[in-house]
């Protein structure tokens, strides 16, 4: 594997409630809980990741469930919408669950040739369902209701909304390898060859539209994918070079990581493939129990006492 930018690592929103956003995402769309840990700084708070079987970069959606935040704005300076691959043939299964567990969605629409069916989580936070041109062969994550025919398999895509799009694009293009593939009106789309899957960001620019506003129902920060620590130090020069502030290398504990904030104000981070999501839960277990940094182990019955129940 090439010492480059490898697509999508993963992607990270603030929500509310904990157990309306665990029961959303695992019941109705169907995504596997990988983890129960907390916030590094805010540990009275969880951070709850949910992916594909084990957690593969490209898969992995992460949330801090506060369970009094505000309502966020969605706008400028964010990431504005996640795109989620389906199979062909799947959006009437899925018009129906969203039907009958009460999700607000559009009805399909098109853009750059692909099929997409918008939809708001509990909180607002907006997704698509898109059905790629390329099929996509990553294996799905199937539950009782949800089988692989038309389960999610991964991110396809993340919409960047911006004032200007032309620093963001020499960051995408510059610095990690990717190429303008086309543009519709004020849609430009971006895409590696590093990897088949979740390669794909687009920048939407509105030079007039306000500033977002974060909050519960929007996106935190989007991370992108490298294979392992020497590649992530290497970007670490990389974007320093280009003139902007980036972060010491921090230990996420199944990752590593980098963060700056990009010229159009999306917080962008770096993350390793390792060590992965198997270093302290069995693969057939992930998700099933709370699991602290080392730092705050001395003071689980005080975390958990804080904690909202899950159940």
């Amino acid at each position: 594997m090439e010492n480059r930018i490898l697509g999508l690592h993963h992607i990270t929103a603030i929500a509310r409630k904990a157990k309306k956003n665990v029961d959303f995402y695992t019941k109705v769309l169907g995504l596997r809980l990988l983890k129960k840990t907390v916030n590094f700084d805010d540990p009275g708070t969880y951070h709850l990741y949910y992916g594909d079987e084990r957690g593969s970069a490209g898969t992995i959606l992460t949330f801090f469930p506060y369970e009094d935040a505000r309502r966020g704005s969605a706008g400028t300076g964010m990431a504005t919408n996640i795109g989620y691959s389906v199979p062909e043939g799947s959006f009437d299964f899925w018009i129906d669950r969203f039907e009958k567990h009460n999700v607000i969605y559009n009805k399909p629409s098109e853009k750059f040739g692909e099929q997409y069916l918008t939809f708001l989580d509990p909180d607002g936070l907006k997704l698509e369902l898109v059905i790629p041109k390329n099929p996509d062969n990553r294996l799905a994550w199937e539950t009782d209701e949800i089988k692989a025919n038309v389960a999610t398999k991964g991110f396809h895509s993340v919409t960047l909304t911006l004032r200007d799009i032309k620093g963001t694009a020499a960051v995408l293009t510059d610095v990690f390898g990717y190429t303008l593939q086309e543009k519709s009106g004020n849609r430009y789309r971006y895409i590696t060859d590093a990897v088949e899957h979740a390669a794909i960001i687009d920048l939407v620019e509105l030079p007039n539209e306000a500033r977002g506003i974060g909050g519960a129902g929007t996106n935190h920060h989007i991370a992108f994918r490298v294979k392992d620590e020497e590649t992530l130090m290497a970007f670490r020069q990389k974007v320093a070079k280009a003139g902007l502030n980036i972060t010491e290398k921090i230990d996420r504990n199944y990752f590593y990581s980098l963060y700056f904030r990009e010229p159009g104000g999306v917080l962008f981070e770096i993350a390793t493939d390792n060590p992965g999501f198997g270093i302290d839960e069995s693969w057939d277990q992930l998700g099933s129990s709370l699991l602290l940094p080392p730092q705050y182990e001395s003071h689980r019955a005080e975390i958990e006492a804080v904690l909202p129940s899950l159940d």
